[in-house]
């Protein structure tokens, strides 16, 4: 029977961590690079593909119909060579790399690029229409979509707002001499424009959109494990912390029951032991003042850059597993549409302090103030949803003061004087 370390937190030590870490690390490189791409951004990098290899056939097939009228028939199958090569190199390095494209490949993609433009241009110049006879060149603003999901969208807008940069340079510059462009020659140009920079802006905006989708989700599913934790207890971060010297502490022990550490102990391993001690302390007496409420605000991304919390007697801790979740998908729903909090668009959440006795509340129960404060979040932009969470913490009511948004609940729970475990 194969037997397994912990240590006092149940924190697997020894060979079997050692085996368990291998093994982990073993499945991960076993993982295809597709699999292991930032939040399966790989997929969309898929349909990305074939939306660019759609756009390449359909460019090719104009390439094959105006053969006969290109001035300069060779340079434009330099220039589809070109975009082919790149294409195919990005694609091969980005599977080998793990579904990263390097900055050196990036800079290769990108020449690639300027050369297929460039050789394309010269093909198509004397006809003083590039807007309808260009193709390899309009392909190439598609072929960004490629390396959407493989490079930061800094480095692809720009790269897009370069190539119609030079579109538009190039399309001025090659007007017809002697005439005045007609409203059909123009609109061609600007279609042309258009079709090499808007792929790319769409693939951005999509690609972010669904990061921070999924980053969002994850967040909310962290901050959701906190409504089932006791009353007061630790933190995720400080339990890792709390394992750390743990750990620490059970090897000095171990260190002294083996005999390798004589007693008493010398100044720099007692001076040791005593920060361990102080920091183990420390830990365990802020594991009792802060609560569930505490922990989802601050180890959430989301809540922790706009929401305040006043829970100074760490009555939030009193609410029941309902009452958590209602009140943790008010405040979600309220900061959610914050993807960029500003210092105007806050949240403050005010847990008590605790009224006088209210009549009207039975007997063993207590009811306990939450006031839920926001600036910079019009009462008409509300989701409803917040409503119906607010209706499972307790009787609530709303109100609008200076442009903020107020929420006052009057939450009601078992007194804790009264419960039997008191």
């Amino acid at each position: 029977m194969t037997s397994v370390e912990e240590n006092t937190l149940g924190v697997v030590v020894g060979r079997a961590a050692k085996r368990a870490a291998t093994s982990t690390a073993r499945w991960f490189t076993q993982l295809s690079p597709a699999h292991r791409a930032s939040l399966g951004t790989a997929f969309l990098g898929i349909g990305a593909t074939i939306v660019v290899a759609v756009r390449a056939v359909y460019g090719l097939t104009w390439f094959v119909a105006l053969w006969p009228a290109y001035p300069v028939p060779f340079a434009a199958l330099g220039g589809w060579i070109a975009l082919a090569a790149v294409l195919v190199g990005a694609a091969i390095a980005a599977r080998i790399t793990g579904d990263r494209l390097s900055n050196g490949m990036f800079a290769v993609f990108l020449a690639g690029l300027a050369i297929a433009v460039a050789c394309d241009l010269v093909a198509v110049w004397d006809l003083h229409d590039i807007g309808r006879s260009a193709t390899a060149a309009l392909t190439a603003g598609t072929a960004l979509l490629a390396i959407v999901t493989l490079r930061g969208p800094t480095e692809v807008l720009t790269a897009a707002g370069a190539l119609g940069i030079a579109f538009s340079v190039a399309i001025f510059f090659d007007i017809p001499p002697g005439t005045v462009p007609d409203a059909r020659w123009i609109a061609a140009q600007l279609t042309a424009i258009a079709g090499a920079v808007l792929p790319a802006l769409i693939g951005v905006v999509i690609v972010e959109s669904f990061r921070r989708f999924v980053q969002l989700e994850l967040d909310r599913v962290l901050v959701q494990s906190t409504v089932s934790a006791p009353r007061f207890a630790v933190g995720m971060l400080a339990s890792e912390e709390l394992a750390r010297l743990d750990l620490k502490a059970e090897e000095l022990l171990q260190s002294i029951a083996d005999g390798a550490t004589r007693l008493p102990l010398d100044p720099k391993t007692a001076s040791v032991a005593a920060s361990l001690a102080t920091e183990l302390r420390l830990h365990l007496i802020e594991g009792r003042r802060e609560t569930w409420l505490y922990h989802a605000v601050s180890e959430s991304e989301m809540l922790g850059k706009s929401v305040t919390l006043v829970d100074k007697s760490a009555l939030a801790g009193l609410l029941d597993a309902g009452q958590r979740d209602g009140l943790l998908s008010m405040v979600w729903l309220l900061v959610s549409d914050l993807a960029k909090p500003t210092p105007t668009r806050t949240l403050t959440i005010q847990v008590g302090p605790l009224s006088p006795g209210d009549p009207g509340i039975p007997d063993g129960r207590i009811a306990i103030p939450i006031t839920i404060t926001s600036t910079g979040i019009a009462r008409n932009r509300v989701d409803p949803a917040v409503w119906d969470a607010a209706g499972r913490v307790g009787r609530h009511v709303e109100s609008t003061e200076n442009g903020s948004l107020r929420i006052a609940i009057e939450c009601v729970v078992d007194n804790p004087a009264e419960s039997p475990s008191a």
